[in-house]
């Protein structure tokens, strides 16, 4: 009876969104303010409906009720409950009911909390954003139907995919997908400007807060799912330029200028297009990654493999949306044009530089992982495009654009003098070059670019506090006026300090780990010793251990230095019987300084070695500071999102409409 609730419960939200889509985009076209107001109601009816269809689903897994083909599937009685829970979102069919109750949270968090928005551009962009959930709400019940029966119903079910039965990777999707989804309600506001044909600082004022709430989910999704890929797969590697991993990079790069083109619209009025076009390419890459993965395009560990017909569903939505969009934006974008004026040398000009370079960027990552499908549609030949590629054409674009971080905060608005700038700036660029040849001399040459990259790194992180000491008067005033000037400190300012450090820092762990890891793969029985990165590690051997649903093997390694004992590792090699199928678990002794890593591959094929295994051995120097910058990353998003000016906006503006049977305001 619940399932049926639920499918019912997405039923009525269909009916709610059609209405949204209609009724406030006419009520906005006639001045018609009972009709605008409409979509207030129906985008917080369609979120309690889809809300309730998932909790349905997830009441399913939480008892196993195998007779929903979804839990079959993808759970198991025997499996612990925070992983039933997780298998809510761990199929096709959980994770697209999580996508659509993303996305109409978010209308209706226009709803509520945009109080102070004209209702005629509310109206629009709650209709643009039901648009959406019409599309996607028709797809799940039509082709994707997560309460889909079974009968008669297996005694237990298939399990979850082994390697998403793992704490990290419970909160990745949830996390991706807020960020994914999050940007939808930014592409509904620049289309309901397009259609209203105007915006001005307001606007952009109002579009902030949400562009920086689905960025800082992208950006801790990204890197939580970093992180479990480094100690989940037992590669050793944090990032692997997987095309599932660039669709969910590639928005967040959009994502990033998108925040700073929208700060220029609204203190200077200026990069009106460029906000517009930045807010409808974000989405539009995000619903790329939603084909890419449900299509059956891709073979990933992330990727869904589904039926390819669903994919069709999803590229004509794509179609619609994105060309719909652009081709309002060409008609449109010319009538808004004009703002500020600036000069060559300006803070408008290094964030144009900016959002130039990382539209660059991002063309490249979307080339080569287009690129092999494209050429397989067509030729039938399989090509990998791999890191190797994306090293050398993406971080050559990045590094001016780190230059330009640090020194686009000195700059002044509409004209700066960069010899000023600079001299101010001498000695830090002096400093910095001095690291990277001490960094050269310690590892006795390296590759240049990760040592031109390292001297970015310093660069941008001693530059951002230089920025930061200026704005408090460190040192030029009296410690008690400096102390009383950073707590005046907006927290937006806050907010763009520890970013901007946070990236710096994350680039020490990119480069340490990419540039200077060791790596050791060995055949080893009882007693064998191996040596890296001046560590001594001693394998003891394997002992069989009985988990809640799988069976481990798991290793003992002594670890030493100098002869003095540092620690003892635990790597697994575990099996699932019902998925029947394997995972890594690794072993690591984490310092700043770097982590010594471990992994259990294979065990020998040949019966007279009892005992032998093949061992992976890696030392990443600085790979901590990845997460840690992350942290960074997501804490100063979070202190610009609670900055009173994002959450106040701007003055609410009345306007007298003819109403049939209301009142006129």
């Amino acid at each position: 009876m619940i399932p049926e609730i639920g499918v019912f419960a997405l039923a009525l939200a269909l009916g709610l969104a059609l209405v949204q889509s209609i009724l406030p985009m006419l009520g906005a076209a006639r001045n018609n303010l009972l009709w605008m107001r409409s979509a207030h109601a129906t985008a917080i009816g369609q979120t309690v409906f889809i809300g309730l269809g998932f909790a349905a689903l997830m009441r399913s897994f939480v008892v196993s009720d195998f007779t929903v083909r979804n839990v079959a599937e993808n759970s198991h009685s025997l499996k612990p409950m925070l992983f039933k829970i997780a298998g809510t979102w761990g199929s096709h069919e959980g994770s697209l009911l999580l996508w659509v109750l993303i996305l109409a949270a978010f209308g209706a968090g226009v709803s509520v909390f945009g109080r102070n928005i004209p209702d005629s551009l509310k109206a629009r962009t709650l209709a643009v954003q039901a648009w959406i959930s019409v599309g996607f709400l028709s797809f799940l019940l039509l082709t994707s139907n997560p309460f889909e029966r079974l009968y008669p119903p297996p005694i237990d079910g298939n399990d979850l995919n082994p390697l998403l039965q793992d704490v990290g990777l419970a909160m990745h999707p949830p996390l991706l997908y807020v960020g994914y989804v999050g940007f939808s309600i930014v592409f509904s506001f620049a289309v309901a400007a397009l259609l209203e044909g105007r915006v001005d600082a307001a606007w952009a004022r109002w579009v902030r807060p949400w562009t920086l709430a689905a960025w800082i989910s992208l950006t801790a999704g990204i890197a939580l799912g970093s992180w479990w890929a480094y100690y989940e797969l037992g590669w050793g590697g944090w990032w692997f330029w997987d095309p599932v991993e660039n669709v969910s990079f590639m928005p967040w790069l959009l994502g990033t200028a998108l925040l700073h083109s929208a700060i220029v619209t609204e203190k200077r009025g200026a990069f009106k297009s460029w906000t517009i076009l930045l807010a409808i390419l974000t989405f539009s890459l995000s619903l790329l990654g939603t084909f890419i993965v449900r299509s059956g395009l891709l073979t990933s560990v992330h990727a869904f493999a589904v039926d390819p017909e669903r994919g069709v569903y999803i590229l004509a939505l794509l179609a619609v949306s994105i060309g719909g969009s652009l081709a309002l934006f060409a008609w449109r974008a010319p009538e808004m044009e004009g703002g500020g004026v600036f000069a060559p040398i300006s803070r408008e000009a290094a964030l144009l530089v900016n959002n130039l370079l990382i539209a660059v960027a991002t063309g490249t990552v979307l080339f080569g992982t287009l690129y092999p499908l494209f050429l397989e549609a067509i030729t039938g030949d399989k090509i990998s495009v791999g890191p190797p590629f994306f090293n050398a054409s993406f971080v050559p674009i990045m590094l001016p654009l780190v230059f330009l971080m640090g020194l686009g905060p000195f700059l002044s608005w509409k004209r700066a003098d960069l010899r000023g700038v600079i001299h101010r700036l001498r000695s830090i660029l002096a400093v910095s070059a001095l690291a990277a040849l001490v960094i050269w001399y310690l590892t006795t040459g390296g590759p240049a670019l990760a040592v031109l990259a390292l001297a970015m790194a310093f660069w941008l992180f001693l530059a951002t506090l230089r920025e930061w000491a200026g704005r408090i008067k460190l040192g030029e005033a009296p410690f008690k006026e400096s102390l009383r000037r950073a707590r005046g400190l907006p927290r937006a300012s806050w907010g763009m300090t520890i970013a901007h450090l946070g990236l710096a820092v994350a680039m020490f762990g990119f480069i340490g780990s990419s540039a200077w890891k060791s790596e050791e793969v060995v055949f080893v029985t009882p007693g064998s010793s191996i040596g890296i990165a001046g560590f001594d590690i001693r394998f003891d051997g394997v002992a069989r251990r009985q988990g809640p649903n799988y069976i481990a093997d798991v290793g003992t390694l002594a670890v030493t230095r100098d002869g003095d004992p540092v620690t003892t590792l635990y790597p697994e090699k575990r099996f699932y019987p019902v998925a029947e199928s394997n995972t890594t678990e690794s072993a690591i002794r984490s310092t700043l300084a770097g982590d010594l890593y471990a992994s259990l591959a294979e065990p020998a094929a040949d019966d007279a070695q009892e005992g032998a295994w093949t061992l992976r051995i890696l030392y990443e120097p600085l790979v901590n500071f990845i997460w840690l910058g992350s942290a960074l990353l997501v804490l100063g998003g979070f202190l610009s999102l609670s900055d009173r000016r994002l959450r106040v906006g701007a003055p609410r503006r009345r306007v007298a409409l003819p109403v049939q049977g209301t009142p006129a305001e």
